[in-house]
């Protein structure tokens, strides 16, 4: 029971990423599902939130508009697309699977199985 961040890299500010979740030994298509990220020195926070079917989504304030959060059932993996990118961006992003279909925060007590990251670095 495992999820795999993929996707991030060094990209210039205004750039753009794509990140992947891909979960392996179950199947995501019964659970919300959540990314996160942490930037260096600082408590990890959530960053969007997607519900089992999709046809819920979530962003904090600071990504509204920028980034897109999605899921393909097929594929068992949920996506975020990043677009607009500032240097503020820099962090590790985590995805977890909720406890739950629905999104309702971002309290990690209410969230299992994470990934181990994958770093997302916004510079010129």
């Amino acid at each position: 029971v495992q999820l795999v961040e993929s996707g991030g890299g060094l990209v210039q500010p205004g750039g753009s990423l794509r990140l992947s979740c891909a979960a392996s030994g179950f199947t995501l298509r019964g659970y919300a599902v959540g990314w996160f990220r942490q930037a260096p020195g600082k408590e990890r926070e959530g960053v969007s939130c997607i519900s089992s079917g999709g046809g819920t989504t979530n962003y904090v304030d600071s990504v509204k508009g920028r980034f897109t959060i999605s899921r393909d059932h097929a594929k068992n993996t949920v996506y975020l697309q990043m677009n607009g990118l500032k240097p503020e961006d820099t962090a590790i992003y985590y995805c977890a699977r909720r406890r739950s279909t629905y999104c309702s925060g971002y309290d990690e007590g209410q969230y299992a199985s994470w990934g181990q990251g994958t770093q997302v670095t916004v510079s010129s």
